[in-house]
């Protein structure tokens, strides 16, 4: 995975555009604490820019599926920053998460990109090994022209929210390079992925970022049969609305990119 990967938005953090929101990560979003360990543990995979933060909050909306939120951001500019030197703090923030995001029903969900993982396997290797997912759902996106140019533009405006653009200019020159470059990301992350799946032993349930934003209903019934968890319609919880994002000019990234892709060699998907 190239050195320079930015995988979530730690980026928007940095350049100052995080906005004043309910993140979802407040005490006022729990489920009621537990002292039992979830029956059910699954972790949402996703890549940056496949609407994984959309389809966490579907889940977490039915009140049986958690809330699979990043629980494992320990990076120092995300929400759990301070912990980002402490591995001792990491488990018990995983220890608190597990008691109270767990849904009444025993189920616990949690969304990680891989730079995450690959951070705990390097600093708390500890708490790497305490995760234990049973079972894994991975959204992908089928338009890969139109999933750079998302992965580019957020990562040259630090946007990667709609919540986070508080006013900030989305119009940014068209750079064919940064395109390139996402695209490589993109492409090196789907293969680490897949070897990830491989070595857990997991089948995962794959899912397409169209389709959850075209029928999100089938979608989360989908989720609920591969866990083998039945939705009860009395338990749904309110949660953080998620706004998509307007894309600002990214039309013509896509068209000119479309263009010039095909005119140019391939580059390496590994950077």
């Amino acid at each position: 995975m190239p050195e320079d990967f930015e995988s979530s938005p730690a980026a928007s953090r940095r350049r100052g555009r995080i906005a004043s929101f309910d993140t979802g990560y407040e005490v006022e979003f729990d489920f009621p604490q537990r002292t039992d360990p979830p029956s059910l543990r699954y972790m949402l995979a996703a890549v940056p820019r496949t609407g994984s933060t959309f389809l966490a909050h579907l889940l977490w909306r039915t009140g049986c599926l958690g809330s699979p939120l990043e629980y494992l951001d320990f990076s120092s500019e995300g929400h759990q920053g301070h912990l980002c030197s402490s591995p001792d703090g990491q488990i018990a923030s995983w220890r608190v998460a597990l008691a109270t995001r767990t849904s009444p029903n025993g189920a616990f969900g949690f969304k990680s990109f891989l730079m995450q993982l690959r951070n705990l396997a390097r600093d708390n290797e500890a708490l790497l090994d305490m995760l234990q997912p049973t079972q894994i759902v991975y959204v992908m996106r089928r338009d890969r022209v139109a999933h750079a140019v998302s992965y580019a533009r957020a990562h040259l405006t630090g946007v990667w929210c709609e919540e986070q653009a508080n006013g900030a200019n989305e119009q940014v020159d068209y750079s064919f390079e940064a395109l390139r470059r996402a695209e490589s990301w993109i492409e090196a992350q789907e293969e680490q992925w897949e070897r990830l799946f491989d070595k857990l032993g997991v089948t995962p349930l794959r899912l397409w970022y169209e389709d959850v934003v075209e029928r999100p209903d089938v979608t989360v019934e989908a989720v609920a049969g591969h866990l083998g968890v039945v939705l009860d319609p009395a338990a749904g919880v309110e949660v953080p609305a998620i706004r998509k994002q307007t894309g600002g000019d990214a039309r013509h990234w896509a068209a000119a990119y479309a263009r010039d892709r095909a005119a140019a060699p391939r580059p390496d998907a590994r950077g």
